[in-house]
């Protein structure tokens, strides 16, 4: 299993390194060109400086190779400086698209997506292993630029007479074996640097999530020593990676210069000899320092590492299988949901196991368990925010897979415990997700989940700004359900939505909600004997299977159902299954298994 992640892995930077340098596609072959033209009038100047040597020794006409030299030399700096604007262009370029893909990745998985690699690790992915995975064109194009100038500078060599090129050549295959023993040594420690980043990270945003327990337990301290803890691996991944790179230049330094030594020697030689000139022996020397050029080897080449690290990082989230929609339409229909067998395993545990229930549209079904029952599971395979690992669900006849994306999130809305209020404003907040917007049916939502009267007392009533609207709790709540209100789906979820709520605000609001108008089949978590109760029928999950079905009434002699509230909440509330039968409305239910 291991194996064929590493490989789907593998596979993912691959597609995704290719895809990265598309991304740069004219600004690389700019940069490349610009690049390249900069290394030729590199190798150009050495030619240029030994002639117009020769010149002046010889007391011959100077002045225009002169001029010559020293345009060239302003070339020179133009070019680099147009080389550094396209390099940053570029990565800027290719590091926005991968923050954009990795966003809509994360967001396609959901769920998925925290549960594999976590919340701070995901952020460490998205703003520094993007950023370095964005350097990569302009890595990759400093690269062949920088791999020409060593190779010019041997074919200068060779121009300038044979032997030069033979000695330097000679000394070559261990300048080859360096950089190969660096480049391999140099992925190795940024891969471990950036994985100890992210578990830095991870456990940074653990512990800012959970900052008041953090205070109110007293061990600031001790979060602090866990936050850090990778601390001490990062350090020596860093360190390791300098040592890598101050070997690679100790080293280049110890066989540059005795290339270098070895051609001048030679050239001298054929100085004494007359086969070169005074300005041939200068030029000699120029382009032997180009041809050992691996300091600028092996800072590209440390870049690419890094580069080719980060993407192997970001392609460990791309790698995993996005939810897949299919073509078809939902029917006419009241919202009726099947749930066919449906397994959903986590943890290496069946949380839901094999189970199967029938809700009729237009009717209400409260869902019970125990923590840890599988409820809020089950919520989120109801309406598809969660794939089944075996089974299937249907909405109206329909399964959820075989439905467009727009058509499932039209027909299916939900309301959470914890509501995220995302939007600017007030209203921004309750119309989130609809694709026309009417500031009457946001109102007219707002009025359903009894929110409209604290939200006019806001400083500026529905334009207030979201993030700094005082609110409780509960009033999060109740913008929460008038965001699914104002949907208009056909199927609403609850997933304990309500719980937040005083009683008379729930008693109210579960009037409404429970309505015939508009027709609507609604799925409720129920934490609350009283939401139990208003509920058509009520399905007792335990262990990941349906233990009973029926309404809240009929459950209530179950001593073992009554302990699923809490025996003195049960207590308390023993009048609350009276108010059971004042419900209307049928649910047709199926449980097996």
């Amino acid at each position: 299993m291991n194996s064929r992640s590493d490989k789907a892995t593998s596979a993912a930077g691959r597609v995704l390194s290719r895809a990265v340098l598309r991304q740069g596609g004219a600004r690389c072959a700019v940069l490349c060109a610009v690049s390249t033209a900069a290394t030729a009038a590199g190798l150009l100047l050495p030619a240029l400086l030994g002639h117009t040597l020769d010149l002046l020794l010889a007391h011959a006409p100077a002045a225009r190779w002169v001029a010559g030299c020293a345009g060239l030399v302003l070339l020179l700096a133009l070019l680099d400086g147009c080389a550094g604007v396209l390099t940053g262009t570029a990565d800027a370029h290719a590091t926005a698209w991968l923050r954009r893909q990795l966003t809509g990745q994360v967001l396609a998985l959901g769920a998925r997506a925290t549960a594999r690699f976590g919340a701070g690790d995901l952020v460490a992915r998205w703003v520094g292993n993007a950023a370095q995975a964005g350097t990569a064109p302009g890595a990759l194009a400093a690269l062949l630029a920088a791999l020409a100038g060593p190779v010019g500078g041997v074919v200068a060599l060779g121009l300038i007479d044979p032997w030069l090129a033979a000695v330097f050549l000679a000394g070559a295959p261990v300048l080859a074996l360096l950089l190969r023993a660096f480049t391999r040594d140099t992925s190795a420690c940024v891969a471990d640097y950036q994985h100890a980043q992210g578990r830095i990270a991870a456990a940074l945003a653990e512990a800012i999530g959970g900052s008041r327990t953090i205070r109110a337990a007293g061990v600031e301290d001790r979060e602090s020593a866990r936050v850090l803890a990778s601390l001490p691996e990062l350090s020596r991944a860093g360190q390791r990676m300098w040592r890598v790179q101050g070997r690679a230049a100790a080293r280049a330094v110890t066989v540059a210069p005795l290339l270098n030594l070895g051609v001048l020697a030679v050239a001298g030689v054929l100085l004494a000899r007359h086969r070169l000139s005074v300005g041939d022996m200068l030029a000699a020397s120029r382009y032997a320092v180009l041809a050992t050029g691996v300091g600028a080897l092996v800072g590209q080449l440390a870049a690419l590492a890094r580069a080719r690290a980060a993407t192997g990082r970001l392609a460990e989230v791309t790698a995993e299988p996005r939810p897949e929609h299919g073509t078809r339409r939902l029917p006419p229909g009241p919202g009726g949901l099947e749930l066919r067998a449906v397994t959903a395993v986590r943890g290496g545990r069946n949380v839901l196991d094999g189970l199967s229930l029938t809700v009729a549209g237009g009717t209400t079904l409260a869902i019970v368990g125990r923590s840890g029952a599988g409820k809020s599971l089950l919520a989120e395979v109801a309406g598809r925010l969660a794939d089944p690992d075996a089974g299937e669900v249907l909405l109206d006849g329909v399964p959820l897979r075989d439905l467009t994306h727009d058509e499932l999130r039209r027909a299916v809305a939900y309301a959470f415990e914890r509501p995220a209020l995302l939007g600017t404003t007030i209203e921004d907040t309750l119309a989130f997700g609809l694709t026309a917007r009417s500031p009457a049916a946001v109102r007219s939502a707002a009025r359903r989940a009894h929110a409209d009267g604290f939200v006019r007392r806001l400083p500026d009533g529905y334009a207030t700004r979201t993030a700094d609207a005082p609110r409780s709790g509960g009033e999060s709540q109740r913008l929460g359900l008038a965001r699914a209100f104002a949907r208009g789906a056909r199927l609403l979820i609850l997933d304990d939505a309500l719980s937040s709520l005083d009683t008379v605000t729930e008693h109210r609001i579960t009037q409404t909600l429970l309505s015939p108008t508009p027709p609507q089949t609604r799925v409720l978590i129920a934490h609350r004997p009283t939401t139990a109760a208003r509920a058509d029928r009520v399905a007792w999950l335990d262990g990941g299977r349906i233990r009973a079905l029926g309404t809240h009434r009929d459950l209530w002699r179950d001593e073992e159902y009554r302990a699923v509230f809490g025996a003195g909440e049960a207590s308390r509330d023993k009048t609350g299954p009276a108010r059971a039968g004042d419900v209307g409305g049928q649910v047709g239910t199926e449980a097996r298994g």
